[in-house]
């Protein structure tokens, strides 16, 4: 009888630890959503250095009730031209190893449906992932070390026909209470045709 006892007692600790050990790994996933979730601009930045918009940055959870990782609406429009967003996304953030991360990258069928969206979540509730269009090596791989969240695009996976651009590249760096994104677009000959030169954009949680 105690033997048994003991059987039932160590495989409840067992099971504890597992959980404890998935809710660890698990965490790290959760975090970095909280810290993209939200309203940030540029505007400190384009101060500073005229070089730089005063960009409006919203990124809002959708579909909460997926478990198959995170999922963030994402609108980007100059300050000044919030009803004209010049990048309307989706992203799906999911988790590699306890340490790595994946943000996948989504366009929208009829952007202009969305707009303002960041307010209006149930616009996404007739939506499913199916219906978005995958932004083919556009996703973003981030490590988290020393309390920050980093990463890029791969090389030159992402292709792009914007201003003449062949492919596109993303470094992102995820702190607390700001991102940091360098979007930069080239050509064929590796001439850059679009985006920040001297580094990434600044956008500080409002």
């Amino acid at each position: 009888m105690k033997f048994k006892v003991l059987l039932v007692l160590l495989f409840i600790i067992l099971l504890t630890a597992c959980v404890g050990l998935q809710t660890r790994q698990q965490a790290p996933l959760q975090e970095l959503a909280q810290r993209m979730t939200g309203s940030f601009n540029s505007n400190q930045q384009s101060i500073s250095d005229k070089n730089y918009y005063d960009i409006n940055l919203e990124m809002r959870p959708i579909w909460q009730e997926r478990t198959d990782g995170v999922w963030l609406y994402v609108e980007q429009a100059v300050s000044d031209s919030l009803d004209k967003p010049y990048r309307q996304r989706v992203y799906h953030l999911t988790q590699l190893a306890p340490n790595r991360f994946k943000s996948k990258v989504y366009a929208l069928k009829d952007p202009k449906i969305f707009i303002g969206a960041q307010n209006n979540k149930t616009l996404f509730a007739a939506l499913e992932p199916g219906d978005l269009i995958e932004r083919k090596g556009c996703s973003v791989y981030l490590t988290y070390n020393s309390g920050i969240y980093s990463g890029s695009t791969d090389d030159k996976a992402c292709e792009s026909n914007l201003r003449g651009a062949s492919y596109a590249t993303s470094i992102v760096t995820v702190y607390p209470n700001r991102i940091e994104s360098w979007d930069q677009g080239f050509d064929a000959n590796d001439k850059q045709v679009w985006g920040a030169v001297k580094g990434a954009y600044i956008f500080n949680r409002k």
